[in-house]
């Protein structure tokens, strides 16, 4: 679903959008002009230009190069960059994934457009097991004890969305997806024991796949980087397209798509993944909780 509030009406901001319009805000204060100068350098209104630096709504070739040369942008790799970045968000708005159609997606449809579009994800979870990998039961289980949902009819649908995602681990051009697990969530019997362990057993067939990378942070590790919370970075193949850091709370949802902010979350994983087990090692205590259960 789109993305509304009062002042956006139906305009959708996407990834590449705003690291675009984010450039062209920095370009433009860093010169002290106004949104004025640039409005009337594009002969538009500064409505336009406030969407355009939100990346709520796609730039023309012809803008880019007009707000570029407004801005004393003479470096002609640094011009051709951001005209690249513009002609991707377009590209990107044209797709239709199913998703866009699926009511029961709601506020995760961001989220599965640039889980769709990505190359590259790495996941830190502490409490349960991610999306891309859990059963169709280990969700059910979830949902009943959630607020998704206000009729039991409602669940099934929720489970299906979550399934189609995962489809991404597959085909073709498949997402390269790289797991850090706590032991907390592999021991947390989400479901029953018959659930979960369907669900461990489920995790140990995933890791085989050549594109997916699961290692478990043992409880014997102690304190760590991850202890203040489950995120995740989302990483694409564009030229351009910085990495983005996301979480969820109960109440809210981070996006951090700057540059700097985008690599604390890299560098957490990565130090993460090193005091984690090797995949090898990860796979065997998936197993033998397995047969704990």
């Amino acid at each position: 679903m789109p993305n509304r509030d009062p002042d956006r009406g139906t305009s959708v901001s996407t990834v590449l959008a705003r690291r675009l319009g984010g450039e062209l805000l920095r370009l433009r204060e860093g010169l002290g002009l106004r949104q004025s100068h640039a409005a009337e350098a594009l002969t538009a209104s500064i409505a336009k230009v406030a969407k355009m630096e939100r990346g709520l709504v796609p730039m023309r070739d012809p803008d880019v190069r007009a707000l570029c040369h407004l801005y004393g942008v003479d470096d002609e790799d640094m011009v051709a960059g951001l005209i690249q970045l513009a002609r991707l968000d377009r590209e990107r708005r044209k797709a239709r994934g199913w998703w866009r159609h699926d009511p029961e997606v709601g506020s995760l449809a961001e989220y599965i457009a640039m889980e769709d579009a990505a190359t590259h994800i790495r996941t830190w979870q502490m409490a349960l097991i991610p999306g891309l990998l859990q059963t169709a039961d280990y969700v059910r289980s979830m949902c009943v004890v959630s607020e998704t949902w206000r009729e039991p009819d409602e669940i099934e649908p929720i489970v299906t969305v979550r399934i189609k995602r995962q489809a991404r681990l597959r085909g073709e051009t498949p997402l390269r997806f790289h797991a850090v697990i706590s032991e907390a969530a592999l021991r947390q019997e989400i479901g029953g024991p018959a659930v979960m362990r369907n669900q461990l057993d489920h995790l140990v067939e995933s890791a085989g796949l050549p594109n997916v990378h699961i290692q478990v942070l043992p409880f014997r590790t102690g304190a760590h980087p991850g202890l203040s919370g489950a995120f995740t970075v989302i990483s694409f193949a564009e030229p351009g397209a910085v990495d983005v850091g996301y979480n969820e709370s109960i109440s809210s949802t981070v996006w951090v798509e700057s540059k700097d902010g985008s690599e604390v979350y890299t560098r957490t994983f990565d130090r993460l993944a090193r005091l984690s087990l090797a995949p090898r090692d990860s796979v065997n205590l998936i197993a033998s909780i397995s047969k704990e259960l």
